[in-house]
């Protein structure tokens, strides 16, 4: 079993901003060190979201473990894990996705290989290195209908008046906590502290993924680019008939899938729309960068020798 001299499980954590490489960077290690792939990304859960979350392609498989089977996305003859495996009608949470990463983690140390998490929701990565207890509130259907009709700014007023200290602290551009946040005042009067128990078996190495702001706005109008003459408006109409969802969900997921459906219902131009989407991702960028430099225990490097380098000796 993949596992320190102190019996403790080796996870890598390759993080960072959008468009930085990541995934590639993951892959890269996983070929190297006999890894497997698990996703971090709150949106590339979802199956047909691909080219608006920036999802690895690949193609879905079963894999034989010791006594089980389990299905995995193969990308590059990568197997990965928490990609591509729910409706976008569905609902799933970051406590859904702390228990099945959790899980996953111990799939993959038994079968001897590397567990390497992968993604840029930071919420999500640290409800693993840091094991995060969640209040147990269940969802409020009726409240959450009404809530989403609601601009981030209303919602954000709301925080303010009925719980100022979550209001200083929460991401005030993403509807879904905020949406969340109410939630729980409204059942708890307040967002409790947020308590912190890492888990004790586990040895993770987090290495982020980062560029100087020039080459990093390069890389994200890059793929943007290379986005939408794939065809990520199209996306959005397959996934609004297919699925049957309305406008107001599929802005939900934030980012492109917010100002696309305002391109379709003609309430923006295609030049607007390219705007809004580029101004959207450097935020969205920007945002993954204050959260991540927080965490003094991230080793910071783009250079891949480098960072096989850093594997290793881990590893060790």
């Amino acid at each position: 079993m993949n596992k320190t001299k102190q019996n403790k499980l080796k996870v890598i954590v390759i993080l960072g901003p959008t468009s930085s490489g990541k995934s590639d960077t993951a892959i890269a290690l996983a070929k190297k060190f006999n890894g497997e792939v698990i996703s971090a990304d709150s949106r590339q859960i979802y199956r047909d979201m691909n080219l608006g979350t920036g999802k690895v392609t690949g193609k879905w498989l079963k894999l034989k473990g010791k006594n089980t089977f389990f299905k995995a996305f193969l990308s590059e003859k990568v197997p990965h894990h928490l990609l591509d495996f729910r409706s976008p009608r569905g609902k799933y949470n970051i406590s859904n996705f702390k228990k099945d990463c959790e899980n996953k983690i111990k799939e993959i140390s038994k079968r001897n290989r590397l567990p390497i998490i992968c993604g840029g929701t930071g919420f999500w990565i640290d409800a693993i290195t840091k094991g995060t207890i969640f209040p147990e509130v269940k969802p409020d259907l009726k409240l959450r209908k009404k809530l989403t009709l609601f601009s981030t700014e209303k919602l954000m007023r709301i925080i303010k008046k009925k719980d100022p200290l979550r209001a200083k602290t929460i991401d005030s551009k993403n509807k879904v906590r905020l949406i969340r946040a109410i939630e729980i005042i409204e059942e708890l009067g307040k967002v409790p502290v947020i308590k912190n128990s890492p888990p004790s078996n586990i040895n993770f190495l987090q290495i982020g993924i980062d560029w100087p702001q020039k080459e990093l706005t390069e890389k994200i109008q890059k793929r943007l680019n290379n986005r939408w003459q794939a065809g990520m408006i199209k996306e959005i109409k397959y996934l609004k008939s297919t699925y049957n969802l309305s406008w107001k969900k599929i802005q939900s997921f934030g980012l492109g899938y917010f100002w696309i459906p305002l391109f379709l219902q003609n309430k923006i131009s295609k030049e607007e729309l390219r705007e809004k989407v580029l101004i959207a991702e450097r935020g969205y960028a920007k945002r993954q960068k204050t959260w991540f430099y927080k965490n003094k225990t991230i080793i910071w490097e783009n250079n891949l020798p480098k960072i096989f380098t850093i594997v290793k000796d881990f590893l060790k």
